[in-house]
């Protein structure tokens, strides 16, 4: 039983986080840690980010700091080339963050620009930029955090009777969401000669404090009946950065409670 269960050990891995101080970010974080990897988050927010990761380091895990602007490339190669100074290698890349530009349909086109800048052209960036280092080593792993949004049109039926989605969805979510889910199948293609693996989850459903009406609304919508717990989502990150999940490859899995399959 424990050989079968190394598996899923990281021990001995790195990984890099982008926006791992978030809510699902932190659980991202927290659980590739316990599982053995040493983990980089990085952000333009370093107050927060070392904040999380000094408390993560006083429970013994190795989780480190580190700046990156995905607007910009020249943070994006300063990231890369910081983090293979300290350790030589990267085994797993997650593509966590995400910047919300835009509030609803009507905002402006300059918003519009600003999220595609950060949210698609820097996932493309950082991606390409650790993913051709991990060609080199011949193995990797990078999983995007996607969301429900890229595979599905917006249920304002889920906001009523709440104060939310007032001026309608973001489009530039759904836009970039959807992307993030066929550039995973481009990537998964376009590396996996050179054993590096690309997913992506389809996330939904974290409790974040929302109005009452809408977790009742959210939770009815899935197949568990429940929105999920800061501990729900981090079991499905460690699976796909682990040697368990070896042959899955461009794969979009949704973790939403079972949401998009009703």
């Amino acid at each position: 039983m424990n050989d079968f269960m190394s598996i899923f050990s990281l021990e001995g891995k790195v990984a890099v986080i982008s926006g791992g101080a978030g809510r699902y970010g932190k659980q991202f974080v927290k659980g590739l840690a316990m599982a053995g990897a040493k983990v980089y988050m990085a952000s333009r927010n370093m107050l927060a980010n070392e904040t999380a990761a000094k408390e993560l380091r006083e429970q013994g895990l190795k989780v480190y700091a580190a700046y990156l602007d995905l607007e910009d490339e020249s943070s994006i190669l300063a990231l890369r080339d910081y983090v293979y100074s300290q350790e030589s290698k990267v085994d797993i890349l997650v593509n966590n963050s995400v910047a919300r530009t835009m509030n609803g349909y009507s905002d402006t086109k300059e918003r519009f620009d600003k999220s595609m800048t950060i949210n698609a052209t820097g996932l493309f960036l950082i991606t390409r930029a650790f993913g051709n280092r991990m060609c080199q080593s011949g193995n990797g792993s990078i999983i995007n955090i996607g969301s429900y949004m890229g595979i599905l049109g917006p249920n304002y039926s889920l906001y009523e009777g709440t104060d939310m989605c007032k001026n309608g969805a973001s489009p530039d979510y759904f836009f970039h969401k959807g992307g993030m889910t066929n550039y995973t199948r481009y990537i998964a293609s376009h590396y996996g000669k050179h054993g590096v693996r690309c997913n992506v989850l389809e996330l939904g459903g974290l409790y974040n404090d929302q109005p009452e009406a809408f977790v009742k609304h959210y939770s009815d919508s899935t197949c568990l009946g429940r929105m999920a717990s800061d501990t729900d989502v981090l079991g499905s990150v460690i699976f796909l950065a682990s040697d368990a999940s070896a042959y899955i490859t461009g794969a979009v899995i949704p973790v939403d409670g079972g949401y998009t399959a009703k």
